[in-house]
């Protein structure tokens, strides 16, 4: 188990979903339960899922891991759907896209880390 706030991809992920909440507030009010709450859900998803996986065994971190990987996935359409209905601006866009795209390459970063790391564990208790 370790402190989610020690990794660095947390931190990223947390001031991405800060920077989701304040490029939705600009949304249309007709948006309130739509796209802008996809927005939110799926830009907090991400690191809450990480927050929850430090809390649980290292094969249970990877699941969690791959599921905020999900979520910034879907964040990534959400605001390719919002820039295409007008609502945030291409410069917005590019902005807070590619802070999205830093945060899922480090994601798989870590997945692969973690993969690696229960493949030589299940490799060392088999050689016992």
């Amino acid at each position: 188990m370790q402190d989610f706030r020690h990794l660095e991809v947390w931190d990223k992920a947390h001031k991405l979903t800060l920077e989701a909440y304040r490029l939705t507030e600009k949304f249309p009010r007709s948006e309130m339960f739509g796209l802008c709450s996809q927005i939110r859900r799926s830009a907090a998803s991400v690191p809450a899922n990480l927050a929850e996986g430090c809390g649980r065994t290292q094969a249970e971190f990877g699941k969690f891991t791959q599921i905020a990987f999900g979520s910034a996935c879907e964040l990534e359409y959400q605001l390719v759907l919002a820039r295409d209905l007008g609502f945030l601006t291409p410069q917005s866009y590019a902005s807070v896209n590619a802070n999205v795209v830093e945060v899922k390459r480090m994601l798989s970063s870590l997945i692969k880390r973690i993969q690696a790391g229960l493949s030589a564990t299940a490799s060392s208790r088999s050689a016992r």
